[in-house]
């Protein structure tokens, strides 16, 4: 049936009985899921039946409608623009734009078209409107912001708007260090389906189109490191599950991105033969190839590959006497020969990581067609910068969050502004963005920012956003007292330090209070030293005056929230902050025993270690406060035990009631010692 006979049978807006999504009759799975995820978001703001009609079915009489599509996918779109009503086309508004439209109709009703030149372009559309008219949060699951009731007529309450292609193509999103997120609820170092699924919706919403599997592969540590074994001894990659996984990927409109290292558990690669690439190119070979032809990673969309150890993330340094770059050249040349016998479209980016620049600036090159992602530092600035760009399209990758901050996060706006416009600016880095969110929920502002100045870096202001995205959650009233609260957190987090390298900091002054070396499993014990923890006193003492002066801002803007907000408030602004400011505190007390054991040391003076012993039990008090923060958690029970220490990522570590005691025994033997010379 005809557009104009549709038209023709829709009757007024005024007060409908129902809504109607009118979907095109050539839709893939990805242009279905966005046509649902609108019927589910129009159900939560107007108290209507929402039902999804064909572009040739009739329209019924009374009715809201939107037309959802593309040319290429809904003829009742391409109706209107051969009428002149609509303007949208493959090269209109370009590639991965889209437009909202409100056109009348030829009864003279009002009709709204959202559509795209393609379908990132219709879920752009989609989704900036869902947000800004239906007041839909893209990270709803994660921040329990709810959208409030509207009157139908604030549908229509836009001006014709056209959503400008982004100016990153390719956003990307690391899935790595996610340990928190893997075993808050159920099976260990394996994402639960909500989790997971819902983490890719809010990615989707917020303009990522690409996400890169990694832990989910199942990466050495999870199999061979002795505190995972410990935590899950039989653990083996279910590869349906990540298969199954990888389809909701693809139906949510998101490329596969995969790192081609040859450690994943899903087919692990012989440690000694990672570091020869002379003697072992067979088996490198033949190992991508395995994946390739017997996994799920056969559906990898973007191919990925660092220039490091193929299975331990760290410098490759050959056994048999090889230059690296001279591998990594060779390496890249087959490694592309073989993507292109598999997956000829397929995408290929360079993650220069770490001593990856140096090498790319010591003239490493792959070939031509493949990305070069330049890293930050893990603290969204760069330690170094690329000398040339050498004709190769450029990007970034960069961190959200980072290892040593991964439980708390460290907000940063204005650097992504300031450092993804010079990278944008000086080497037309525009091509890629990998953006690492370590655990994810903590690092959302972050990783909106990124998401936000990838796709407008010239209207992208760190402050503005940092203003909008507060006021959005808190209110004006919140919104100062938020800002100033993670302002300081962020300074308290000077020199790349956070709350894991604070651990690391805590284990050197336990080792030396205690007279033992720090145990790593796997690797070399490190004696005790007091000049190590001597190293940490005065960035501690200034470390603590930003918390101090966060932990105060956060409570004063508590005390001005009320409602739903206020819960969300204590989860991501106050709590955070004050579980710092716990770590903080304890460290610092294990600080003024150590300066009391090096007087005893020094003077002989055992009123020295008798102070350090009943100093000792303030330690432990303020050790059980750093628990039970972690264990009591959030206020929304959705969250609940996700900072139990039980199922932390066990990055250096974490203090116990056990260490306190060897601390105590320690300091009673030396005194004991003195008593009896």
């Amino acid at each position: 049936m005809g557009l104009g006979i549709l038209i023709s049978t829709s009757c007024s807006n005024e007060n409908p009985a129902n809504c109607y999504i009118v979907q095109g009759t050539n839709l893939d799975a990805v242009e279905a899921n966005v046509v649902s995820d609108l019927k589910n978001d129009l159900e939560k703001v107007i108290p209507l039946e929402i039902a999804i009609l064909s572009g040739t079915d009739p329209l019924p009489e009374h009715g809201i409608f939107y037309f959802i599509g593309t040319q290429k996918s809904n003829q009742a779109i391409t109706k209107l623009v051969n009428q002149g009503k609509v303007s949208i086309s493959s090269e209109n508004p370009r590639p991965r734009g889209g437009i909202w439209t409100k056109t009348e109709l030829d009864n003279n009703q009002n009709a709204i078209v959202l559509a795209g030149s393609d379908i990132q372009g219709l879920q752009r559309s989609v989704y900036n409107y869902a947000q800004e008219i239906l007041g839909v949060d893209p990270l709803e699951y994660w921040t329990g912001s709810v959208p409030k009731k509207i009157d139908a007529s604030k549908l229509f309450n836009f001006e014709n708007k056209i959503i400008s292609p982004p100016k990153v193509p390719i956003r990307c999103y690391f899935e790595n260090d996610v340990d928190e997120l893997a075993n808050y609820r159920g099976k260990l170092l394996e994402y639960d389906w909500e989790s997971y699924t819902e983490m890719i919706n809010s990615l989707v919403r917020l303009g990522y189109n690409a996400i890169e599997f990694f832990d989910m592969l199942g990466r050495p540590e999870f199999f061979l490191r002795p505190e995972y074994k410990a935590l899950h001894p039989d653990y083996e990659v279910d590869l349906d599950y990540l298969d199954k996984m990888m389809d909701y990927a693809h139906e949510k409109g998101m490329k596969i991105q995969i790192n081609f290292a040859l450690g994943y558990q899903i087919h692990p690669f012989p440690l000694e033969k990672s570091d020869c690439w002379d003697k072992y190119k067979d088996d490198w070979v033949a190992a991508w190839k395995y994946y390739l032809e017997k996994t799920p990673l056969s559906k990898t969309d973007i191919f990925a590959l660092r220039p490091r150890n193929q299975v331990w993330d760290w410098e490759y340094k050959s056994s048999c006497g090889e230059n690296k770059i001279e591998v990594f050249n060779e390496v890249y040349e087959v490694f592309s020969e073989l993507i292109d016998d598999y997956n000829p479209k397929a995408q290929k980016v360079l993650v220069c990581y770490s001593d990856a620049m140096e090498m790319w600036n010591e003239g490493f090159r792959p070939p031509k067609d493949w990305i070069v992602a330049w890293a930050d530092d893990g603290f969204g600035k760069f330690e170094s910068l690329p000398k040339t760009t050498d004709g190769y399209d450029f990007g970034t990758y960069m961190h959200a969050g980072f290892w040593s901050n991964h439980t708390v996060h460290d907000p940063y706006p204005k650097i992504v502004e300031d450092k993804m416009k010079t990278m944008f600016n000086d080497f037309n880095a525009h091509a890629y963005c990998l953006v690492n969110g370590q655990n994810f929920r903590p690092f959302l502002l972050n990783l909106e920012a990124y998401g936000a100045v990838c796709q407008n870096p010239d209207s992208f202001d760190g402050e503005q956003f940092y203003k909008r995205w507060t006021s959005r959650y808190f209110g004006d009233l919140g919104s100062p007292f938020a800002i100033e609260a993670m302002k300081k957190l962020h300074e308290a987090q000077f020199d790349r330090v956070g709350y894991v390298q604070n651990l690391w900091e805590i284990r050197e002054a336990i080792s030396y209070l205690s007279d033992s070396p720090i145990e790593r499993p796997g690797k070399a014990p490190v004696p005790h030293s007091y000049e190590k923890v001597q190293a940490d006193y005065e960035s501690l003492e200034r470390r603590l005056t930003h918390i101090s002066d966060a932990l105060s801002a956060a409570e004063k803007g508590q005390d001005l929230i009320t409602g739903e907000r206020m819960i969300f408030y204590h989860d991501y602004v106050l709590l955070p902050i004050k579980i710092y400011n716990d770590l903080l505190t304890f460290e610092h007390q294990l600080h003024k025993l150590c300066k009391l054991k090096k007087a005893y040391e020094e003077t002989s003076d055992k009123q020295q270690i008798v102070s350090a012993l009943n100093l000792s039990e303030k330690a432990k008090e303020d050790l059980k406060i750093v628990h039970s923060r972690r264990i009591e958690s959030d206020k929304n029970p959705k969250w609940k035990g996700w900072y139990d220490p039980k199922i932390r990522r066990p990055n250096n570590g974490f203090p116990t009631m056990d260490m306190m005691k060897a601390i105590q025994v320690n300091l009673t033997g030396i005194l004991n010692t003195h008593e009896t010379k």
